[in-house]
């Protein structure tokens, strides 16, 4: 294992060696999404394979989801190939320059990280999102995902190779390790230091915190996404209502769903009965403090102090009366993780301080949280949404998948 391993980890960072230019790129990207469409019922019948492992393993419902690849996912991974091929190239472009007194002249030029390895569970979407992504910015990529979806993501993999091989590009730029021992990732963060530039992760707590506590690598990403949306006494209560709805429910699975809802002490016996009445409906679980408790007391299960640190990933979810927005911005900069928070508002002023003073990497005003990622944003997808102080921030696309270097220029100067 270690010396396969080693032989990726030297391959990859010979091919990151190797400088595309845009045309090229986008003639690989098309040629993938070509391979794609001619073999669409062949990934399928990959992909069951790993139902029945994933059936067999007793997998959680949305987890199957996940794995799941029918006409219109496949439809859905073209799409954002598309898309990634119409962004503009993110590599060598001049981000600033200038000149100095002493006689230098200065350009702060994009360059490719190097090479990427990208540990992930459950979604093959990420497999052709994430290569397709590191590629186009310059990356070699070393992809690990999950032994529930080895089929599908071995065949996404085999056909963007071939799509580098029949445009006579180094079939190393995108590399699947085919091996299911779990040691493989613990040697991944701890010995590949040499080969690999960043590690992204996409998957659930235990993967995260993993890569937390062993990776000598540098890494991007988050550990949870418990993510709010406050309601504030000035709000449309129509407006916050509908968003509610969506925010929490559209897709409870993902880290972009709102966990905890935060609601405006003065507009509790207008806005409390007739909102909770629409997420009972919907067969989700509440759990409220004592005010809110008040207003559906035989439906509303009491919170404790562990439920506002609670990412559901179901239907499920926290609900707090505050007194103002200030209180809602203390509860969120504490029990929040930095992902994605809300307020809903008609108040620019109100909306300003919130936006201003939330720690979140996405700050929303009259939004769904459920806009949290790269595909929404413009990014053409991402390889994972970072809640890191340090850039990058929030959805990781094409253009944060670069890092920068500077090239001086004189004429012959020497320093006094």
């Amino acid at each position: 294992m270690k010396n396969i391993l080693k032989k990726i980890g030297i391959n990859a960072k010979n091919a990151s060696i190797n400088k595309i230019d845009t045309n090229l790129k986008n003639k690989v990207l098309k040629t993938f999404v070509s391979l794609i469409d001619k073999e669409k019922d062949f990934i399928i019948k990959q992909n069951k394979k790993d139902l029945i492992y994933a059936s067999k393993k007793n997998l959680k419902k949305n987890l199957i989801d996940r794995l799941t690849l029918n006409e219109n996912k496949i439809t859905q991974i073209q799409k954002s190939l598309i898309e990634i091929i119409k962004l503009k190239d993110p590599v060598n472009k001049i981000l600033d320059k200038w000149k100095r007194p002493n006689g230098l002249n200065i350009s702060k030029i994009s360059v490719p990280i190097g090479v990427i390895g990208v540990i992930y569970e459950s979604r093959p979407n990420v497999t052709s999102d994430v290569a397709s992504l590191c590629f186009k910015s310059g990356n070699a990529v070393i992809l690990k995902g999950g032994s529930e979806a080895i089929n599908s993501n071995k065949i996404l993999a085999k056909l963007f190779r071939k799509a580098l091989k029949i445009n006579k590009v180094d079939e190393n730029f995108v590399q699947f390790i085919n091996i299911k021992n779990r040691l493989v990732v613990d040697h991944m963060l701890s010995n590949m230091r040499s080969y690999i530039d960043v590690i992204i992760p996409r998957g659930g707590k235990n993967l995260v915190k993993k890569i937390q506590e062993l990776s000598k690598i540098p890494f991007i990403g988050h550990l949870e996404g418990i993510c709010h949306t406050y309601v504030d006494k000035e709000a449309d209560l129509k407006m916050a209502t509908n968003i509610l709805i969506n925010a929490k429910l559209r897709n409870t699975s993902i880290c972009g769903a709102t966990e905890t809802i935060l609601i405006h002490k003065d507009i509790l016996k207008k806005f409390c009965k007739p909102f909770l009445e629409k997420l009972i409906k919907k067969n989700c679980k509440i759990y409220g403090d004592s005010k809110i408790r008040k207003f559906y007391k035989s439906k509303v299960i009491i919170a404790k102090e562990r439920n506002w640190s609670t990412e559901y990933l179901s239907a499920a979810v926290s609900i707090k009366s505050v007194n103002n927005s200030n209180s809602a911005i203390l509860h969120i900069n504490k029990y929040g993780t930095m992902h994605t928070d809300a307020i809903i508002t008609n108040n620019k002023i109100t909306a300003k301080n919130f936006l201003r003073n939330i720690k979140s990497s996405i700050a929303m005003h009259n939004t769904s949280t459920q806009f949290a990622d790269g595909g929404e944003f413009g990014f053409g997808g991402e390889v994972g949404i970072s809640t890191n102080t340090l850039p990058p921030r929030g959805p990781v696309g094409l253009n944060q998948l670069v890092s920068y270097k500077y090239e001086i220029t004189s004429k012959g100067k020497t320093r006094k």
